[in-house]
């Protein structure tokens, strides 16, 4: 039951932190899929780095933080910079989608950190079942958000 109540903590946590700073999926979709891409390059290197600090001790649980840092670097930066929603109902849209997506790429990195058993097992293997799906569709969204947007009109006094 702890193990489900991390992973709604988790999900909470992206979902806030998407919808107050009110940007739109599309960017943020991408950056996820970026630093997706250098989790895996990173994936040895990271944890070593992160060790090397001192601040998380040697283990399963200094590669599940640097692999999920890695994965939300990009995304976090590009928080604070780009184009916003102006409606309550795309902000709650955009910050799901980017939870979403966020979640299915932080699986693995979760799996590592996580002791699943019982119920919490089922949970995450149905999940890791349908990561694929879900992170196809969720860069698919992500790119036609890109497209959807547009941008700021400015005025041009002479």
């Amino acid at each position: 039951m702890i193990v489900i109540g991390i992973l709604i903590a988790i999900a909470a946590g992206l979902f806030t932190g998407a919808y107050f700073t009110k940007r739109r999926f599309g960017l943020l979709g991408l950056a996820l899929t970026a630093g997706a891409t250098l989790s895996t390059i990173w994936s040895y290197d990271a944890g070593l780095l992160l060790s090397g600090t001192g601040l998380v001790p040697d283990g399963p649980l200094t590669n599940a933080v640097a692999l999920s840092a890695v994965v939300l670097l990009p995304a976090i930066v590009l928080m604070f910079h780009g184009y916003t929603y102006k409606t309550l109902v795309g902000r709650i849209v955009g910050s799901f989608l980017f939870t979403v997506l966020a979640f299915a790429f932080l699986l693995e990195p979760i799996g590592y950190a996580l002791p699943l058993e019982g119920i919490a097992a089922d949970v995450y293997n149905w999940h890791l079942a349908h990561r694929d799906i879900v992170i196809s569709v969720g860069v698919v969204l992500a790119v036609v958000d890109l497209f959807l947007t547009k941008p700021a009109s400015h005025d041009k006094k002479r």
